[in-house]
């Protein structure tokens, strides 16, 4: 599982895409999971989705 930013989706997507070889499930980070100050997987930025093969 990843986590992005709005900057890194698409990077975070073709990942795992290339790793699973099928389409990710795509969600947007829940409120209780943001004041654990999620970051995203590939900079220091908060996550804004996560994304799940």
């Amino acid at each position: 599982m990843y986590y992005a930013c709005d900057e890194h989706i698409g990077l975070a997507i073709d990942m795992t895409v290339d790793e699973q070889e099928a389409a990710p499930i795509v969600d947007k980070v829940k409120e209780e999971q943001e004041s654990l100050s999620t970051t995203c997987s590939f900079c220091e930025n908060e996550a804004i989705y996560s994304i799940n093969p």
